[in-house]
């Protein structure tokens, strides 16, 4: 969000998959850096993956890249695709950056037409994640 849509927040870790790679097997270098840096060893913050599983089969096609190094390229998900994990996350503070990315233009025709399909699906906390998205839209 921060580095992709621009969005002022404070954090103290990235949300990443390593692509290709499990976290486990780059932990050694997430630690290195973290030494490197003086930062918490645990800044390299996988947990989103959980729910990466809820995004289109063509997300790929809309990351924006937003770092291109010698040997790292970083890439980000679209808003709505930000937007469909805030809603199957729904975590507190998931609110506020849901009702963010739809200040921002995140589409929530297309990300409600989605979490249905996905629900239609049987996938688990669709139904929830649908709920999220109409409370925020009734604000």
């Amino acid at each position: 969000m921060i580095l992709a849509h621009k969005f002022p927040l404070a954090t103290t870790d990235i949300d990443a998959i390593p692509k290709g790679r499990e976290p486990h097997e780059i932990d050694s270098y997430i630690k290195d850096v973290a030494a490197e840096l003086g930062i918490q060893s645990d800044w390299l913050n996988p947990y989103f993956s959980t729910f990466t599983h809820t995004l289109p089969s063509d997300y790929g096609s809309r990351l924006i890249e937003v770092f291109k190094g010698k040997k790292l390229t970083v890439l980000a998900l679209s808003l709505d695709e930000m937007l469909i994990m805030k809603c199957f996350a729904q975590r507190q503070k998931d609110v506020g950056h849901a009702r963010a990315l739809i200040r921002k233009g995140a589409n929530i025709k297309q990300v409600e037409a989605h979490i249905e399909s996905l629900k239609a699906k049987r996938i688990p906390g669709a139904a929830q994640a649908l709920d999220f998205l109409d409370e925020l839209r009734d604000e």
